[in-house]
């Protein structure tokens, strides 16, 4: 009787050390499903974000051919272009008026103004994937007037 008992309580332990190695085996898998998916969705957002700048590249070109060229047809090319982008989660940075981020913008040229580091000309925009920046704006900024300079220029 005493060794049905402890036949019993064995094999009771061994059916719960294998529940619990195939439930860590189970959550193990879960993670890996989890990590491959999250991995896949970076690979496909990093592809898509290296075809959209090439994208942005074309667009800069076009929209530099229609100051030139003032033609229907390109310009309703480059909105065709623009919506495509707006429909796959692309946003434009705004810049011009606000004060300088160097994590969204390069500045390329510092100008003086009345107001300190704020952006006063878009050379070229920056765009978002979501909320992740595929290019950075380049802008020229401006920077406050020398106090002094500004009493000499008034006298």
């Amino acid at each position: 009787m005493l060794k049905k008992q402890y036949n019993q309580d064995k094999k009771d332990k061994e059916i719960e050390e294998l529940t619990n190695k195939w439930k860590r085996a189970l959550a193990d898998y879960q993670n890996l499903e989890k990590r491959i998916h999250e991995e896949r969705q970076k690979r496909a957002q990093y592809a898509a974000a290296r075809v959209i700048e090439k994208i942005l590249s074309s667009i800069d070109d076009l929209e530099r051919s229609e100051r030139h060229i003032k033609d229907q047809g390109l310009s309703l090319a480059i909105k065709s272009l623009h919506d495509v982008l707006i429909s796959e989660g692309v946003r434009r940075i705004e810049v011009v008026g606000k004060q300088f981020n160097p994590v969204q913008m390069e500045c390329i040229e510092i100008v003086e103004g009345d107001k300190d580091n704020i952006v006063t000309q878009e050379i070229r925009p920056g765009y978002l994937l979501e909320d992740k920046i595929i290019r950075v704006a380049r802008v020229k900024v401006s920077k406050l007037k020398n106090k002094e300079e500004q009493k000499w220029q008034k006298s």
